[in-house]
């Protein structure tokens, strides 16, 4: 017997476990229901289906890092400096990510393979964060106006150049000499360009 209600929230906090345990390969509903001291389909009745609760469980991940950031976007003060702290958060959040529970990060990176609509979600959720903080910018005087493009545009741009930075990808490259000094160029690249 279950001695707490069971929410979408709980599922999907197993669901993160059982990924982890046995990978995006292995894991099944009847793990999660298992591990949840449920049947499965008491599972189903939160996620319809295996491909439903793969997803929210992707989503739920990658939010993390949208939260994450969002108060950088919302916060008062210098868009430049917003702008700044923001990229280096979203670095800072993926290497974490990668580093800190490797087998996870994997898993996951399975599964956003698999998840296309849910990765261009969270791209565009990022690039609308960015768009914010350049509209800011440049509304502020700091960042160049429209002849350089739309802030929407000049958003996508800076979000693919520092790809290396963020993109599973180049995880490998995260932990290695003198990646905070590449990063460091970029942005600092970035931020010249983008100045009125």
């Amino acid at each position: 017997m279950v001695s707490e209600a069971l929410t979408p929230e709980r599922v999907l906090e197993a669901t993160e476990e059982v990924l982890r345990r046995y990978g995006p390969t292995k894991a099944t509903v009847v793990d999660v229901a298992r591990a949840l001291g449920v049947s499965h389909g008491s599972v189903y009745r939160h996620f319809r289906t295996k491909a439903a609760l793969r997803e929210a469980v992707t989503q739920r991940w990658l939010d993390r890092t949208s939260e994450r950031l969002a108060p950088l976007v919302t916060g008062t003060g210098p868009a430049e400096e917003r702008l700044d702290r923001w990229l280096t958060g979203l670095f800072e959040a993926k290497r974490h990510k990668a580093g800190d529970d490797p087998e996870l990060f994997a898993t996951y990176s399975v599964l956003t393979g698999e998840m296309s609509t849910v990765v261009d979600r969270h791209i565009d959720d990022l690039v609308g964060q960015l768009t914010r903080i350049i509209e800011d910018g440049r509304a502020q005087g700091v960042f160049a106006a429209e002849a350089a493009g739309s802030a929407a545009a000049t958003a996508r741009a800076v979000f693919h150049a520092t790809g290396r930075f963020h993109d599973p990808a180049y995880a490998p490259e995260w932990s290695r000499p003198g990646i905070d000094e590449a990063f460091a160029t970029v942005r600092a690249l970035i931020l010249r360009g983008l100045r009125a």
